[in-house]
């Protein structure tokens, strides 16, 4: 089907022009670099019409686009109170140093309609673990699919950041020795975690982090405002040919 933007084409040679962009810039190819590829033409496409509507011109569409955007997207720079409220309210993010050693039983997912099976599955092996901790290792070799597995589950020690957040809030919320109490799901299935150890980290202190908090709080605050543009954009075209993804 043909992909068009308030009656202008996408053609495939404009689709295939901007992966090979992406490629160069090291990303993977697939389905996924397809979308984003027709999705980036899709908004490119609107901001320069809505450029032109307002009478924006420079020499080249990235400017144009910069320009439109810095004349439209409102957002406040963070001030020094907005930093220090998110440093107090968030002060596990600013403890530095601080490592955990887990090993863990993943089952996978391959599909949605074996979702429910495979979730059954690790209910009933988390069961036996919580009954007998000492069989996790074994019931590790015997069910992980994770290459983890062979070693008894072990994934060794490592830092807050080194894993997806849903496993490493489940690693760092549990006592060393201790089981997290149910099946942790990420994007790689169910997994029970056992965490073996944990190494308390040292606190940063405010004023270390301050300028980089707020410099980070204001690139935020700016995202969000552009994300909101972009949709403000979107929800008044018409595009044919593409279902975009909710915005």
């Amino acid at each position: 089907m043909v992909i068009s933007v308030n009656g202008t084409e996408i053609t495939e040679a404009n689709i295939a022009a901007e992966i090979a962009l992406a490629v160069a810039a090291g990303q993977p190819e697939g389905d996924e670099l397809r979308d984003g590829a027709i999705q980036e033409l899709i908004l490119r496409k609107l901001m320069l019409d809505e450029a032109a509507r307002l009478g924006i011109s420079t020499a080249s569409d990235e400017e144009t686009v910069g320009t439109l955007l810095d004349q439209e997207v409102d957002f406040e720079d963070a001030d020094e109170a907005t930093a220090r409220a998110f440093y107090d309210q968030n002060p596990a993010n600013f403890v530095q140093g601080e490592m955990a050693a887990a090993s863990h039983i993943l089952f996978s997912i391959n599909d949605a309609a074996s979702a429910g099976l495979v979730k059954a599955k690790a209910e009933g092996v988390l069961e036996q673990v919580q009954s007998n901790p000492a069989q996790f290792a074994t019931l590790a070799r015997e069910h992980s699919t994770c290459p983890s597995g062979q070693e008894g589950g072990a994934l060794g020690k490592f830092g807050r950041g080194q894993m997806v957040p849903e496993f490493e809030a489940a690693v760092f919320s549990t006592a060393p020795g201790e089981i997290a109490p149910g099946l942790i799901e990420t994007q790689f299935g169910y997994h029970i975690i056992q965490v073996t150890e944990r190494e308390s980290g040292e606190a940063v202190s405010y004023d270390d982090v301050k300028e980089r908090l707020q410099e980070f709080l204001t690139d935020m605050a700016g995202r969000k405002a552009t994300h909101a543009y972009l949709a403000k954009l979107l929800a008044a075209a018409k595009v044919e040919g593409y279902q975009f993804p909710v915005f």
